[in-house]
């Protein structure tokens, strides 16, 4: 028998069963470089993915909850909506300078805003050309970096806490200003990275970052104080690299000094900004106690603002108690960080305005609620179970035209 014949003969066995393999059947149908592969690496670590999921959803769930809210409250724009108060003043300084708009009767209150946000705007005007439209992509695109940074400085404290901590930012009371034309969203786009560039020894990156916030918003300078003592405890600090890092530090100071030597140039008044917060909003100096008993007084009075007041009240004690908790675990550049918020928020207001508002900058709160709660669930479910519905209220209350924080 030849070979071909015995071959033939031969019973052959059947080639081994193998599971399909659904990667294969995807590189059949795409390119090599299909734009799945590419956008994963461009959006990082899958920890970076959920919180950018997170700050997605989040979006979604406040717009539906804005749409549910409205009926019978407000008849508004969707845009007008976001964008009161605050938002009309950083447009007006982005259209017409300080000295807003012809016939503006309370045009010197604009001095008291810092020129990061309204600059930002103009240069944006030249995309888009709906003001209030560029305000709200501002917000937009600035929390999905606040989401990820903050979830990066978690996992740098503990390994999988981001998610956890990202959660307790976008579900907390004051979450609305996310959303809004104001400015915390953009501030914290550039406090965080610039703490977490710190963490890790990055501290030319982390002044640059933390100049940047300070052109938009006077809190630059306690984000620079905290860096200051952070420097100064950290192993990575000056430990590690002498006093040869420590100068860039005064670069926060920069453009806080450059707006007031601009309105020195403009008014003879250096600090013109603060007395603008003084005669418009009521901020100045008065004692501890008597800021709070005016603050008490105001809600105990039969008002739409009744309740805004209790809000900061609480707020102002859930920042005292955070100081504290730093202060016993000895996280000094937290504390300098918070302490000097403390004084201005509660001690530099005839009565507490806006304490709410800013518990979106305390990032160590939001820290300290994901990484426990990854530890202990209970305590993430008890701190949702009070913020998530106040949250709730306040986007419906603030998008239909009530004050809040």
């Amino acid at each position: 028998m030849t070979e071909i014949e015995q071959a033939v003969a031969t019973p052959q066995a059947d080639p081994p069963r193998t599971a399909p393999n659904p990667d294969a059947a995807i590189r059949g149908r795409w390119p090599r470089r299909w734009p799945g592969r590419w956008l994963g690496r461009w959006l990082g670590s899958k920890a970076d993915r959920t919180a950018l999921l997170i700050w997605f959803f989040w979006h979604v769930a406040t717009y539906i909850y804005m749409v549910l809210a409205a009926p019978g409250r407000t008849e508004a724009p969707f845009l007008d909506r976001l964008t009161p108060w605050d938002s009309d003043n950083f447009i007006a300084i982005a259209q017409f300078g300080y000295d807003g708009p012809s016939g503006m009767p309370d045009a010197p209150k604009l001095t008291a805003f810092f020129p990061g946000m309204p600059l930002l705007l103009r240069y944006l005007h030249v995309f888009i050309t709906d003001w209030s439209l560029a305000i709200v992509l501002v917000s937009l695109v600035a929390s999905a970096v606040v989401a990820v940074a903050l979830s990066r400085l978690s996992d740098s404290f503990r390994e999988g806490t981001g998610t956890w901590t990202v959660l307790a930012f976008f579900l907390s009371p004051f979450a609305v200003f996310m959303l809004a034309g104001y400015s915390e969203a953009l501030f914290l786009a550039l406090a965080i990275p610039a703490w977490l560039l710190a963490r890790r020894g990055r501290w030319e990156a982390a002044a640059v970052c933390a100049a940047l916030a300070s052109s938009v918003r006077i809190s630059g300078l306690f984000l620079a104080a905290g860096l200051a003592v952070q420097f100064l405890v950290a192993e990575n600090g000056l430990r590690a690299t002498g006093w040869r890092k420590a100068p860039w530090l005064a670069l926060p100071a920069v453009p806080v000094l450059a707006y007031m030597a601009y309105l020195y140039s403009r008014t003879g008044d250096w600090l013109a900004w603060k007395h603008a917060e003084a005669e418009y909003w009521g901020r100045y100096a008065v004692s501890p106690k008597e800021a709070f008993l005016n603050t008490w007084n105001r809600s105990l009075e039969e008002n739409v603002l009744q309740t805004s007041y209790r809000e900061e009240m609480i707020a102002g004690a859930v920042l005292v108690a955070l100081i504290l908790l730093e202060l016993a675990r000895r996280r000094w550049g937290n504390v300098a960080y918070l302490a000097p918020q403390a004084v201005a928020l509660l001690a530099m207001s005839s009565f507490y305005m806006s304490v709410g508002r800013a518990s979106l900058l305390w990032w160590p709160l939001y820290l300290a609620v994901g990484v426990t709660g990854a530890r202990r669930p209970w305590v993430f479910m008890a701190y949702l179970a009070i913020a998530a519905p106040v949250m709730a209220i306040n986007v419906g209350n603030f998008t239909t035209g009530a004050w809040v924080g």
